[in-house]
């Protein structure tokens, strides 16, 4: 059974994300170059909202085998790019994505955060490990029109 978990671990990738592009940043002999890559992730729970993710990609034979640790710095932008509607009340504040920077310790996270009094939809994206998190974050912020209150639990 270990044998079976281990490369699924070592394999994962978030669910929802959609990689838009890259641009490869350093050349490696072996195994793919260290990149930036550009994803697409639409909120689950917010239609007409997408944000797109920029983070660095480690890439080398480390990187080739899933072993690498990225580094824990991203940026962020979310937009409209449609009608925005909700499935159901949101929590005032709520991680809507995560993804594996490394094998069993280092996330990146995406948090959002209603801002009620504004309408308004607030993403956060940082990274954080079992022992020590990175203060290295980037937030943006999707205005609802006022003529649909954000229904929040």
């Amino acid at each position: 059974m270990r044998k079976v978990l281990l490369p699924l671990v070592l394999f994962s990738t978030a669910a929802g994300a959609e990689q838009i592009g890259s641009v490869d940043t350093v050349f490696k002999l072996i195994g793919p170059d260290h990149k930036i890559v550009v994803e697409a992730y639409d909120d689950p729970r917010v239609a007409g909202v997408t944000c797109h993710v920029s983070r660095a990609k480690t890439g080398g034979i480390s990187g080739a085998l899933g072993v690498a640790a990225d580094k824990a710095e991203a940026s962020i932008a979310c937009r409209q790019v449609g009608p925005i509607s909700f499935t159901q009340p949101l929590p005032q504040q709520e991680e809507v994505f995560n993804e594996r920077l490394s094998v069993l310790f280092k996330k990146l996270r995406i948090v959002r955060i209603v801002d009620r009094k504004r309408n308004t939809l607030v993403y956060l994206t940082y990274s954080d490990r079992l022992i020590e998190g990175s203060p290295k974050n980037s937030i943006t912020a999707v205005p609802v029109d006022r003529a649909t209150p954000i229904p929040v639990k």
